[in-house]
């Protein structure tokens, strides 16, 4: 399987979903390469099209049958495109995709076998394939995506899988359990990702707060592991998702004091507002827990930006439950959220429950006053902003105009200001002069 550079193929992945799969697809990208596969930015240009599914939500799904209805156009006669899925959709449909998909579809695999993708598109030029069996012996993949040069930020995952039983969530259903990675293979890609021009990583996992506990001797707590990273030279900010907030400990919290490089911003899933509710999502902890560690947080660091995800009308949500969830809101005040209504997933417990189910006009509704107040919120929030100095770490021009710059505080605000190119990837002090909903604006100081 070696590379031939005289005649290099071309790839082109569609990715849908979470930041695990954009991952994911850097990884089959790194891989691919050894084999010769460039990167193209159009599915017209390649030899080999994957689309890398996510399926925790239904939208990414119906996404899913569209890309492959405009690809499967392109196999003209005698055309050798080979196409595969692969995600989570593939890990818990795959026999239904491979067979729906049978004249357009030559290799369908799951998450567990990212690390085997050069074997498997090999197999797909002589036979269809079906791999989605999850892996005892996984193995995390150490290659680095050849493209990344020059990116100022980078995710790198470490661990896959979860052993929570979240009743919602089918991520346990397609990812498999919980591995923890090998924190030496860890720190090796975050020192690759920094000498590549990342100045700031993303700790990726599904549930970061049980790093290492169920690997044994030799293995880091989570929080250890934040102190080991902080050490990674000409690394700036490091950023983590997702924790649960049952088991946000105090060894995290003292992490926030004591290292500037761990960023003033925290993604802590709720869910929901409603201690009853939350029993019901199997979430093992109550609203009272949620407030006490948000407090805990903003005394470890002050001013920290806190995001949530948010679901309305679970099954039996009454409508007491829901202004519980408004009250959160009110006395947080999240400075983002990502807020769905309910929407039962195959092979999720919450099934059970399918006679509790709401009216969706109902789950609607509830979503767009959550919404509403919360586009508020993030006004107000950002508003009172105006007027300080924050640090930015510039990521590039703007999409708008090549005489603004773009970048991100320590605590995820997006701002724009007026700079050149010489600015991306170094941290500037920037005056907020305006706050919006989901961003704010700026001059360099």
């Amino acid at each position: 399987m070696s590379a031939n550079p005289s005649s290099p193929k071309k790839v082109f992945i569609k990715t849908f979903g979470c930041q695990m799969n954009d991952y994911d697809s850097g990884k089959m990208r790194a891989l691919l390469a050894k084999d010769g596969y460039e990167p193209v930015s159009e599915p017209e240009e390649a030899d080999l099209i994957l689309v890398n599914t996510c399926s925790v939500r239904e939208r990414p799904e119906l996404k899913l049958h569209s890309f492959i209805g405009e690809v499967k156009q392109l196999r003209k006669p005698g055309s050798k495109l080979t196409i595969g899925i692969s995600g989570c959709m593939a890990q818990h449909d795959g026999e239904r995709l491979f067979k729906k998909y049978r004249k357009d579809v030559d290799l369908v695999f799951g998450p567990d076998q990212v690390p085997e993708v050069r074997a498997l598109v090999a197999r797909a030029q002589d036979e269809r394939v079906l791999e989605n069996d999850f892996r005892d012996d996984y193995a995390f993949v150490q290659a680095v995506e050849p493209s990344f040069q020059n990116r100022i930020s980078a995710f790198v995952t470490i661990q896959k899988g979860c052993d929570n039983k979240c009743t919602f969530c089918i991520v346990p259903a397609t990812r498999g359990g919980e591995v923890s990675r090998p924190p030496e293979l860890i720190l090796d890609e975050i020192r690759a990702c920094v000498a590549g021009g990342a100045r700031e990583v993303t700790l990726l996992g599904q549930n970061v707060n049980s790093y290492g506990l169920k690997a044994g001797g030799g293995f880091p707590s989570f929080a250890q592991l934040l102190y080991k990273v902080a050490e990674v030279p000409g690394l700036e900010r490091i950023r983590y998702t997702s924790p649960h907030p049952r088991d946000m400990g105090p060894d995290v919290l003292q992490a926030y004091r004591d290292l500037p490089k761990l960023a003033a911003h925290v993604h802590l899933p709720v869910q929901s507002g409603s201690s009853r509710v939350l029993r019901r999502m199997k979430r093992f902890y109550s609203r009272e827990h949620y407030l006490a560690l948000v407090d805990a947080l903003r005394e470890a660091r002050p001013g920290i930006a806190i995001s949530t995800d948010i679901i309305t009308g679970f099954p039996g949500e009454t409508d007491a439950d829901f202004e519980e969830t408004m009250t959160l809101l009110e006395a947080v005040r999240f400075d983002s959220s990502f807020s769905f209504f309910y929407n039962p997933r195959p092979n999720t417990p919450s099934l059970r429950l399918s006679e509790e189910d709401l009216p969706v006009e109902v789950r609607k509704a509830r979503l767009m006053r959550y919404q509403e107040r919360q586009r508020a919120i993030q006004v107000e929030n950002n508003q009172a902003l105006v007027g300080t100095v924050d640090d930015v770490l510039v990521e590039g021009p703007s999409k708008w105009d090549p005489a603004v710059m773009c970048g991100r505080t320590s605590s995820f605000r997006m701002i724009n200001f007026p700079g050149d190119a010489s600015l991306v990837g170094r941290t500037v002090p920037v005056t907020i002069t305006r706050g919006f909903t989901n961003s704010l604006r700026g001059e360099l100081v």
